[in-house]
């Protein structure tokens, strides 16, 4: 259980979907209740089945591009990190690249966007798959393995509550509600990522034993 609430809680705080409900609600703002259920659901669908390919095809993607367990932990925790300090400044949307002039153009035209821009870049960004690919280098056993891809579903399935409810969070918490949370959870995404660039350090260190 410590895997799967480890697993639960760097997952969930990096996705943020908290962070997603002003877009989500921007986005849906057009479509009946059972058309944005929809769109939750899909979104939510699309977010596990990249996190869970993520997650099993991290071997060979290190594999293939020679690139080593350490380096991954710097360059996502550095992804981590930014998107830490994005949440805490109140600059989420703009460092996902929703405010690109190129995109909102795209977002006016698109009629379904429960792949991008929702679950590619705003939930599974680079930040979740660089942890999903550090996982499956972590976790080797069976177990282990199965307890990872609980707590995927497990934060897919807080996703899909959250964007499927984001009218109503929307409503209750206000816009400075969900600003005063996102800045908490960016505190806590930031941790996160200096915990994995530290651990890359210090590995590295021990490697060429100084």
């Amino acid at each position: 259980m410590d895997i799967f609430l480890y697993v639960f809680a760097a997952l969930f705080s990096v996705i943020n979907p908290l962070g997603t409900v002003p877009v989500f609600v921007g986005l849906t703002s057009d479509e009946s209740t059972q058309e944005r259920n929809r769109t939750s659901l899909l979104t939510t669908v699309n977010v596990i089945a990249i996190l869970i390919i993520s997650f099993f095809a991290g071997t060979y993607l290190l594999a293939f591009f020679g690139i080593s367990l350490n380096a991954l932990r710097i360059a996502g925790g550095m992804i981590i990190v930014t998107s830490g300090f994005a949440l805490l400044t109140g600059t989420f949307s703009k460092h996902k690249g929703m405010k690109n002039k190129r995109v909102q153009k795209d977002l006016d035209k698109r009629e379904k966007f429960s792949l991008t821009p929702l679950a590619i870049p705003m939930l599974a960004g680079p930040g979740s798959i660089s942890l999903l690919i550090t996982f499956n280098q972590k976790y080797q056993e069976s177990s282990d393995i199965l307890l990872v891809v609980l707590a995927v579903l497990a934060v897919g399935l807080a996703t899909y509550i959250i964007l499927r409810s984001s009218h109503y969070i929307s409503k209750f918490l206000g816009a400075s509600g969900i600003n005063a949370i996102s800045r908490i959870v960016g505190f806590i995404v930031i941790s996160i990522g200096v915990e994995y660039i530290s651990a890359a350090v210090i590995s590295i260190f021990k490697t060429i034993n100084i």
